[in-house]
This record gives C-alpha cells, structure tokens and sequence, in this order.
C-alpha cells in the first residue's frame, strides 16, 4: 500500500535524537552484502548532502526561516553522517568510484523509465550513458592499479562496456543547460525525479573533487579531473530542470518530500535487517520534518501544500539490474550530443562545443589512455595469477 504523505506524521521533530554511538553503527559489508545495498546508502549520502546544502542557500536567502531550517539541518546532518559511516574501512577510493557509477547508472535507468515528461526522460538517459563509460573508464583504472575484477563490487548487476566515450562527451557550458519543468503542470514525480537525480550527481562531483587528488599515478589523477569535469556538466544540466520560479519554502517542501520518497524506495527493497531498521527510522524522521515543512508553507505562503505533493507517494525507485533497458539506448543514442538546450546527432554540434572540445583533449585524453588496451574479462586477478604461477613453473621446470 502507498504511503500518505498527509495522513502519515512521522516522528515529531523533538524527539529525533543521536548519540556518538548511534551514529557510527556497524559498517555494510563490501563483499557479503549485496551490491544494491551499496547503491542505496551511496544515494541517501546524496540525498542528505543535498538536503544539508540546500538548506544553508536557503538560510543565506530567507530571514524567516533560519530558524526552522537550522532545526531541521542539524538532524539531516547528523541523518548523513549515519549513512555515510556505514561505508566500510576496507572499501578503497577506487571501490567507492566503482560503486558511486553504478549508482548513476541503475538510479537513473530506474527514473528514466518512469519520467512522465518526455524532454526529462531523455535528459536522464542522456547522462545516464555517460556515467556508463565512466563505470568502464574506473573498471579499467582498477584493474591497472589494483589488478582486480570490478564485479567485486558491481557484482555483475552492470555490465562493463564503453557507453558514450567519455572523450567526446565534453561541450560547452551553453551546451549543457536544458530546459525546466513547468511547476504549476508538472507531474509530482518529474519534480522528485529531478531532486533525486541532481542530488545523486552533486555529489559524485564533490567525492571525485576531494578524492583525485590522493593519487600518485598520473593517469588516475587526469581521469579523476576529467570524469570530475563531466560530473560538473551533470549537475549543471540536471539542476536546471527544476523550475527556478518555485519558492524558496516551495522547493524547501519538495527535498523533503523527496526525502521521505527516497527513504521508502530503500526500505520497499533492502535486504540487509540492520540497514532496512536504518531506513524505516529516516522515512519516519523525515515524515515528521515534512509536515513540519508542510506547516510552514500554509503559515507563510498561504497556500495548500495539496497544490504541491500528491497526496501518495509514486512507485518506488527500481532497486535492480536495468541492464536491457541501458543495452538499448547506448544501441540508440550513443550518437547523441546536445546543442543549447535540445539534444542532436553528435554531427550537429555547435562550433562552440567542438572547438571546447579540441582544447581540452589537445594534450590526451585521460579516459583513453586509463582504458587503452583493456577488456574485461571475468575473473580477472585470478586468471592473471593462475598464468602468472604457471609461467613460473614451467621456467623452473625447463
């Protein structure tokens, strides 16, 4: 049964509590538990992060509601900082990159599918191709740097071909902003889709930020800046979906709506007990600040929140594999680039993109040389031992 947004209360705001304890819980684990798992606490690290940043723009812009937001911010951060701790120690950068790719690609498949709106449903697919062949630019650094198969982490749920080449993926910045929904007409779900998906890429762009960097190896510290910089075209184009008309209380509504939407879709889906408990108290806790919200906008703005939130929620996000559905549009719109705000035959792209373009590979192309000579295979660091013990063995033999 869906959940009523207006019936269901949540927790109230006063008694959403934390200790150091509560926050720092036993970790997921990189290997027994299954990848989805991964995917969801990676997207509700998002989500939050999201919801923390908003909420300090918000505060820097509206007097009135420094307060409230303040209130709600502090339990939000600390909300992230639960999810984001459950990552485990033994879980590398690059193992943490494989998974935040997978994310971007079986997330966005998921709303791609069910965006009512034509126009957004291709923007979604449109990116969605393209963090496909970053999974397989990362999957080929891994196996340069570590020699390991990344279905360790993937577990096979995505497969690991190039999409569209991350080296022509560049354009220009006019090139990347699209068109809005129309807020008074817009479907619910096309308003949470764009919260979801901009959240989810804002955040891969700040991980790549602060992790590329750590890096010796010259390659994976230019293929870092470069996925970084498309990660940077992402959320450019995905945040300029929203209508910019909404109010500031208004848009303030929807993240927590999309709050509460995201939790649910977690919890209809996971299978490790301990995190599904961490998933049913964050949909209660963010019921209870979306009716706090909800409060706020019929006090301030004197307007029903009914004009904004459906009353259920829609579907819940897809937890698992899109791989037929991502075989069939890397089949029919890889050729596609963008051209101001429409999408066009990559033959139609705009001077100004090429010539971009032409600037930043003038010198190589990081995604190139990370995956030159590379295919996956199955198996990979057990394959390469197995020939590397065999090789040794028959040298101490002749």
């Amino acid at each position: 049964m869906a959940l009523d947004l207006f019936k269901e209360k949540g927790v109230p705001l006063d008694r959403q509590r934390f200790t150091w304890k509560d926050l720092t819980r036993r970790t997921l684990s990189k290997l027994d538990d299954d990848a989805f798992t991964r995917v969801r606490v990676i997207l509700m690290n998002g989500i939050e992060s999201e919801s923390v940043r908003f909420s300090h723009s918000c505060a820097r812009m509206v007097r009135e509601l420094r307060e409230p937001l303040a209130l709600i911010r502090r339990v939000e951060h600390f909300q992230q900082t639960l999810i984001n701790w459950l990552n485990p120690a033994n879980q590398s950068p690059l193992e943490t990159t494989l998974g935040y790719e997978q994310t971007a690609i079986e997330v966005t498949a998921s709303v791609a599918q069910h965006e009512p709106d034509p126009y957004l449903a291709q923007a979604y697919r449109f990116g969605m191709l393209e963090d496909f062949d970053h999974l397989y630019r990362y999957s080929a650094l891994y196996d340069r740097l570590c020699g390991k198969d990344p279905n360790n982490i993937t577990q096979s749920y995505t497969d690991i071909i190039p999409g569209r080449l991350t080296a022509i993926e560049h354009r220009h910045p006019l090139d990347d902003v699209r068109r809005p929904y129309e807020a008074r007409t817009a479907a619910p779900i096309t308003k949470l889709n764009a919260l979801t998906i901009v959240s989810a890429e804002n955040q891969v762009h700040t991980y790549y930020m602060n992790i590329g960097p750590i890096f010796t190896d010259p390659v994976a510290r230019q293929l870092y800046a470069e996925i970084a910089a498309i990660e940077e075209q992402h959320v450019t184009q995905y945040e300029s979906l929203c209508d910019p008309g909404e109010s500031w209380l208004e848009k303030w509504l929807l993240h927590e709506a999309n709050e509460v939407y995201n939790y649910y879709s977690c919890l209809q889906s996971e299978t490790n007990p301990r995190i599904k408990e961490v998933w049913q108290r964050f949909t209660d806790y963010e019921l209870g600040h979306l009716h706090y919200v909800m409060e706020l906008f019929q006090r301030l703005e004197g307007r029903d929140p009914a004009e904004v939130l459906p009353r259920e929620l829609p579907e819940p996000i897809g937890y698992h594999s899109h791989r037929e559905f991502v075989r069939k549009v890397l089949m029919n719109e890889e050729g596609l680039s963008a051209k101001g705000t429409e999408f066009v035959p990559r033959a139609e792209e705009a001077e100004r993109t090429l010539l971009y373009r032409q600037q930043l590979n003038s010198e190589g192309s990081p995604s190139a040389m990370a995956s030159a000579g590379y295919r996956w295979r199955p198996g990979t660091e057990l394959s390469e031992e197995a020939e590397r013990v065999s090789t040794l063995a028959e040298g101490r033999i002749q």
